[in-house]
């Protein structure tokens, strides 16, 4: 059972990396209206999943590339666990007792009855962590590069077919910042535990770890700053919205781009009798 309520701030450095694709935009860096960089909620918690995944813990939604249990689909897992139960709080029980991301970020079961292999479910289970997306401090400037493949996809009687030529996209350099809460009530209702609560702490601090790729390569995103607030009740000293603004990012008076989290100055303002810890790379 938890007895304090979290908040979290955390600060995140991009170089030379493809943070978040927009699938509908070309797989370019996503982008708010106001050209500010933007990683999305569901991408941070798919981070968050994969490093659990690592840790040795059980996780409902896992990735194909992350999938360790054999099941190709979130119904078959389902199924293989909670198939025979009927009563849907009991089957909300049972599922946030299993899977460390359903007791945690929550999930959704909606699935169609198929004969064999499970009956048709409609719960909703409501996980204590909330995070924000991460949006960048300052306007991104997107770099779109032109590649060249060094052999042919398919046969062909040609030297070079077609389908030489590709995109690929880029920031230069940004800083991200996203925010979350857990929330007391919620965890007591999926069991979301005190050791559950480190393991999602130790999973924010090391979110990069294993998780590079050719859009976004070793080293690339860093796990810069990650401020931790214990606040010593259930419902929180203050409100959640006080403590994140209780962090601020000034890109140096000197500074014109910026090129690494040291042209930034990084302000934490002091809110009385709330404990902070701080994870710092540097």
């Amino acid at each position: 059972m938890l007895n304090n309520k979290i908040d979290f701030v955390a600060i995140i450095s991009v170089k030379n990396a493809n943070p978040n694709g927009d699938p509908l935009n070309g797989n370019r860096p996503r982008e708010d209206i106001n050209g500010f960089g933007e990683i999305s909620d569901v991408c941070l918690k798919r981070k968050i999943r994969n490093r659990w995944i690592d840790m040795g813990e059980d996780v409902f939604v896992q990735s194909n590339e992350k999938n360790v249990d054999g099941f190709k689909s979130l119904s078959d897992r389902a199924a293989d666990s909670l198939g025979t139960i009927k009563d849907h709080d009991e089957y909300a029980k049972k599922a946030s007792e299993k899977w460390i991301d359903v007791r945690g970020f929550g999930q959704v079961f909606a699935f169609k009855k198929r004969r064999g292999v499970t009956d048709e479910v409609s719960v909703g289970v409501r996980g204590p962590i909330s995070i924000h997306p991460a949006f960048s401090v300052d306007t991104i400037d997107v770099e779109d590069l032109q590649i060249t493949k060094s052999v042919n996809s398919e046969p062909t009687d040609k030297i070079k077919s077609s389908d030489t030529m590709g995109m690929k996209h880029r920031i230069d350099f940004g800083v991200y910042v996203t925010k979350g809460s857990i929330n007391c009530q919620l965890a007591e209702k999926t069991g979301f535990t005190e050791e559950d609560v480190e393991k999602f702490h130790q999973a924010l601090i090391e979110l990069f770890e294993n998780d590079a790729s050719a859009s976004r390569p070793e080293g690339s995103m860093v796990m810069e700053k990650v401020y931790w607030f214990k606040h010593n009740c259930k419902n929180g000293q203050y409100p959640s919205v006080k403590v994140h603004e209780s962090v601020s990012l000034t890109k140096n008076s000197d500074v014109v781009n910026a090129s690494s989290i040291k042209d930034y100055e990084i302000k934490v303002e002091p809110l009385d009798g709330l404990d902070v810890e701080e994870y710092s790379l540097r």
